[in-house]
């Protein structure tokens, strides 16, 4: 099992309705996302730079930040979220991968 850390970035302003999407998470997509081996997932906010920091456990060699083969359940949440997040020309987030210096069990 590997973890996999990410950051994103949130426009100013829309923090409760980011938490508010995402606490009626879609069924489909959660297990979809369970099913591409990406298990014990938290986001945070840093409200200071309005950077969300997310980091994900993976038991496969993807991520939910992989945007090959996009499916249309992933393609319709990132859709649904572009307007609160920067995004890419395909609507998916801007979303950069931090190195792990430091790890503690």
């Amino acid at each position: 099992m590997r973890r996999f850390a990410f950051k994103m970035y949130l426009k100013p302003g829309c923090e409760e309705e980011y938490a508010k999407r995402h606490a009626a998470i879609w069924p489909e997509l959660k297990q979809m996302i369970k099913d591409q081996g990406v298990s014990d997932y938290s986001i945070f906010w840093d409200r200071d730079t309005n950077i969300l920091f997310a980091v994900q456990k993976c038991d496969k060699d993807t991520n939910s930040q992989d945007t090959t083969d996009v499916d249309p359940i992933t393609q319709r949440w990132w859709d649904m979220m572009a307007d609160i997040m920067e995004v890419n020309p395909d609507n998916s987030p801007v979303s950069i991968p931090l190195d792990e210096l430091f790890h503690m069990d």
